[in-house]
C-alpha cells in the first residue's frame, strides 16, 4: 500500500504551487484494488454476522444482565454487536498504521477525511458548507416515513426482524419496558454502541478508510458503490439492508464524497445514535 507524505506546499513540475484541489488529488493516489476493498468489507461484515448469528444464539439468555428474562437475548446481542463495532475501530487503526506508518491525529485526520468540508470546485475548505447538514438531517426524518423495512420484508419475509431482537417490540411491551427501569447498564451500552457505530466504527471505516480509496475501481460513482457495500455489510441485521443502502448512498457517502469530508456522513448518521440514546434514557428512567 502507498504511504502519503505529501506536504501542503508541494509544487508542480513547473515550480508553481499546486492548488488545494491538486494537492487533494495527490493525497488520494494509491487507490485500493477491488480485492482490497472487498477484503476490508469482509473484515467488518463477517465478524458482525458471526457475533449476531452464531455467538448470540449460543449464549442465548443465559447471561444475567439485569434487564429481565424477556430482554436478555436482545441485549446480549446488542453487547456482542458492540464488540464487533469496537473491532472496526481497531481495524481502522491497523489500516492507518500500516499505510501511513503512525497513528498521530494529524495522520488519521488526513487519511480519513476528518476535515472541514471542501468546496467541490476548488478543493478549499469552506466552513459554510456545514450548512448542508441541515437538509441532510431533514432527509433522515423524511426517510422515516418511507416504509423501506416493510418493502424489504414483503420481498424477503424470511429476513424479517425477529420479535426478540426488535426495539419496537420492547417499546410496545409494558412488561419489557418495566424490566429496564433503573438498568443504567442499558444506557451505558447504548452510549458505547452509538459512539462506535456512527463515529469511530462504521462511519470511520466506510467513509474514512474505504471511500477515499474507491475511485480507482468505481470512478465517479464510488459513492454509490460505497453506500451499496455499507448496506450489504448489514448481514448482522438483514432486515435493515435496503434502508441502509438508501441512507448509505444518499445521506452518508454522497455528501462525504462531494465535500471530501467524512464528518458529513458521521454527523448525519449520528442523528440515529442521539435518538436511540434518548430512548434508552427514557426506558431507564421509566419515562418511555
Amino acid at each position: 500500500m502507498v504511504t502519503h507524505d505529501t506536504p501542503l506546499d508541494v509544487r508542480a513540475t513547473d515550480g508553481e504551487p499546486r492548488t488545494a484541489r491538486q494537492t487533494g488529488a495527490i493525497a488520494e493516489e494509491g487507490q485500493y484494488t477491488l480485492r482490497q476493498i472487498l477484503l476490508i468489507w469482509a473484515a467488518a461484515a463477517i465478524p458482525m454476522a458471526i457475533l449476531a448469528w452464531v455467538v448470540t444464539p449460543a449464549v442465548g439468555n443465559r447471561l444475567d444482565l439485569g434487564v429481565g428474562q424477556e430482554n436478555r437475548e436482545a441485549f446480549t446481542r446488542a453487547g456482542f454487536i458492540t464488540l464487533g463495532l469496537i473491532w472496526q475501530f481497531v481495524l481502522v487503526m491497523i489500516i492507518v498504521k500500516r499505510e501511513e506508518g503512525d497513528l498521530r491525529w494529524t495522520t488519521i485526520r488526513r487519511r480519513c477525511w476528518l476535515n472541514t468540508p471542501r468546496d467541490p470546485q476548488t478543493g478549499e475548505t469552506r466552513p459554510r458548507l456545514w450548512w448542508w447538514l441541515v437538509p441532510l438531517i431533514i432527509g433522515v426524518g423524511v426517510l422515516q416515513f418511507i416504509p423501506l423495512h416493510a418493502v424489504w420484508e414483503a420481498i424477503f419475509p424470511f429476513l424479517a426482524e425477529p420479535d426478540e431482537y426488535s426495539f419496537a417490540e420492547v417499546m410496545g411491551s409494558d412488561a419489557r419496558k418495566e424490566a429496564l427501569e433503573g438498568a443504567w447498564q442499558v444506557f451505558a451500552l447504548f452510549v458505547v454502541l452509538g459512539i462506535f457505530n456512527t463515529v469511530i466504527g462504521e462511519e470511520l471505516l466506510f467513509r474514512g478508510i474505504l471511500l477515499p480509496k474507491m475511485q480507482g475501481v468505481f470512478g465517479r460513482r464510488d459513492w454509490v458503490a460505497n453506500g451499496l457495500l455499507f448496506g450489504l455489510y448489514h448481514l448482522h441485521q438483514p432486515w435493515g439492508i435496503l434502508s441502509s443502502i438508501v441512507d448509505g448512498v444518499f445521506l452518508y457517502a454522497l455528501p462525504s464524497r462531494r465535500f471530501r469530508s467524512a464528518w458529513m456522513g458521521i454527523v448525519v448518521h449520528s442523528v440515529q445514535t442521539v435518538i436511540f440514546i434518548f430512548l434508552a434514557l427514557g426506558l431507564v428512567l421509566g419515562l418511555a
